[in-house]
């Protein structure tokens, strides 16, 4: 499985790419795998300002949904296009076309408190 280094990671499974006062959160290559076939995604929270750890939407299976949390506080300010007619594309490409929201930061200090790429493989084990 691939674990970028550049990336921050939450202990449910999503992870954040910052790029300036913005950043992009996914769900990591381990969840989509966990996950299997990803047949749908459902973000309605586009515009909506939500805490860290705050649900954002889901991500449905086929043979489960799971919900979809925030890394850190923030503006959801777009929500990835491609997974409306491609949510395969999570599994496909989670870190790059498979991405879900774009996000404007609210507070960068909570970014300390997520994982690194050696700390995450660890929870995972």
């Amino acid at each position: 499985m691939n674990f970028p280094d550049n990336l921050k990671y939450t202990r449910e499974h999503e992870w954040i790419r910052v790029e300036g006062g913005e950043a992009v959160v996914g769900i990591t290559d381990y969840a989509q795998h966990e996950l299997g076939d990803v047949v749908f995604v459902d973000i309605d929270t586009e515009g909506e300002t939500l805490s860290a750890g705050e649900r954002f939407g889901t991500v449905e299976a086929v043979k489960t949904v799971s919900d979809l949390y925030m890394p850190v506080s923030g503006v959801v300010i777009a929500v990835n296009p491609l997974l409306d007619g491609t949510p395969e594309t999570v599994n496909n490409d989670p870190y790059n076309d498979g991405w879900m929201v774009r996000i404007s930061v609210s507070d960068a200090g909570e970014l300390d408190a997520l994982l690194d790429n050696e700390a995450y493989q660890e929870l995972i084990g």
